[in-house]
Order: structure tokens, then C-alpha cells, then sequence
């Protein structure tokens, strides 16, 4: 079982959108896929058009067992399932800094899930916290998109001092740029520099489109309603990519 999370501390960058399509194409391409929702705001979980219970323990879902296999929702789409968000993942770093080995804890949590799935792909919230520090340490793979803007710039360069600060490999960090305007100056400059420069970045440019924008419409991941799109090409190049690193 792999894990691979798709990160970032700035919002509106795409990344859930990312969560929930690559999430869908591994499902298509056989892989029994959880996509755990630890975003509080829930967009992945209102995508794919799924409720959180009401009854959530964090303690007692890390804890894994039979509780946290109740919380499993099966999405439309075969091979893939659904940890929903809830609010009470706000309390996540509390429970995780009274545990021993606090930094750990989640990839013993998402390993209890290992016959079951071959894949778990986590919508890891937009901040820097113990919990984050726990996605990054449990993952195989973290995915980081960046807007092909200075400010974006910035943030992936930030994330990187993070990771040397706390010696967290960086390594298995792969980002990749979204929301792209190639029209814009800016942008393409951007992106020219950035692939010289750093070789953490893939080749592939999720584009800025309406048809991604409408996933909140629809409700489904966009291959699965415009599988013709560029958009939906480009999520398949990403998938692509990312199953290979995965494979090595």
C-alpha cells in the first residue's frame, strides 16, 4: 500500500481538485483508492457527494479498528472509497501531541487500512501543523501544486525550508504547476525558471479552465464528466507521472 498526499499551506492552488481527480484515475486504473478528506472545509468530500457522520471520535478513529472502518463511505465509482472530513479533525493535533511517537502516529493509523486498499491518497489541509508533519512523514509520495505566481513561488520555497528545519526528507516531494494561463507572461516565465532551476517539478501543467471550476457543479471528478477536455488529458499526464514514482 502507497501512500500519497497532495499538500499545500496556500489554499485555492488546486489541490483538492488534484485529491479528487488522481484519486478517481487510480480508481479507473484498478487500484482500490481511499481518498481521506483531512481538509476541514470537506470540498473533497462535497465532490464526490458524500456526508460526514455524526457521531466522529478523533481519538478513537486513530486508534483505527472497526470504528475508523465505519467511517468509510463507498463513493459512485469502483475502487473508490471516501474518509469523509468532519469538524472534529480540528482536535487532530491535540490527540497527536499527547501520543508518543506523535509525528508517527497517522502512518500506523492509515497502515491498518493496508489489505484493503492500494492506494490512499490524502486532501492534507492547508496549514503547517503536527498533523501536517504526520501526512509528511506517513507519505510515499506528497504532491505540491503551485500557481505559477511570485507570491506561490514563495510558498513552495517556504515548505522546503520546513523540511529541512524539521528533517523531513525532501526527496518524495514532487510539485507540479496548476491553475496555468499560458497566455500570461508571468506565468509561462514562471514556469521556465522554475523547471530549469528545481527538479522536484513534473512536466505537467494543469491548465486554468472552466470545466475544473465545475466540479463543484457537477459533483464528480472531471474526467469522469469531460473526459475529452484538455483538463481531464492533463489530470491523466499528472496520474501517469505520479503512478510511475510511485511504482520506482
Amino acid at each position: 500500500m502507497k501512500v500519497l498526499s497532495i499538500y499545500n499551506i496556500k489554499g485555492g492552488v488546486g489541490k483538492t481538485a488534484s485529491a479528487v481527480n488522481l484519486s478517481y484515475l487510480a480508481s479507473q486504473d484498478g487500484l482500490r483508492t481511499l481518498l481521506c478528506d483531512f481538509d476541514p472545509q470537506g470540498a473533497s468530500s462535497y465532490y464526490l457527494r458524500i456526508k460526514s457522520g455524526n457521531k466522529m471520535k478523533p481519538a478513537k478513529l486513530l486508534k483505527g479498528g472497526n470504528f475508523a472502518h465505519k467511517q468509510i463511505k463507498e463513493s459512485d465509482y469502483p475502487n473508490l472509497d471516501l474518509l469523509p472530513a468532519h469538524l472534529a479533525y480540528r482536535n487532530f493535533d491535540l490527540l497527536l501531541d499527547k501520543q508518543k511517537r506523535s509525528n508517527r502516529r497517522l502512518r500506523e493509523f492509515l497502515d491498518s487500512f493496508s489489505e484493503d486498499y492500494d492506494l490512499i491518497i490524502v486532501d492534507a489541509p492547508p496549514n503547517i501543523t503536527l498533523l501536517s508533519e504526520n501526512i509528511f512523514r506517513a507519505s510515499d509520495l506528497i504532491l505540491i501544486p503551485v500557481i505559477p505566481t511570485t507570491l506561490s513561488i514563495l510558498t513552495y520555497q517556504q515548505i522546503r525550508k520546513f523540511f529541512k528545519k524539521e528533517k523531513i526528507a525532501f526527496n518524495r516531494v514532487r510539485a507540479f504547476f496548476s491553475m496555468v494561463e499560458k497566455r500570461k507572461k508571468l506565468h509561462r516565465e514562471t514556469i521556465e525558471q522554475m523547471q530549469a532551476e528545481d527538479d522536484h517539478f513534473l512536466p505537467v501543467q494543469i491548465p486554468m479552465a472552466s470545466v475544473v471550476e465545475r466540479m463543484g457543479l457537477h459533483r464528480e471528478p472531471v474526467p469522469a464528466y469531460a473526459a475529452s477536455s484538455p483538463a481531464s488529458k492533463t489530470y491523466s499526464e499528472l496520474w501517469k507521472s505520479v503512478s510511475k514514482i510511485l511504482d520506482d
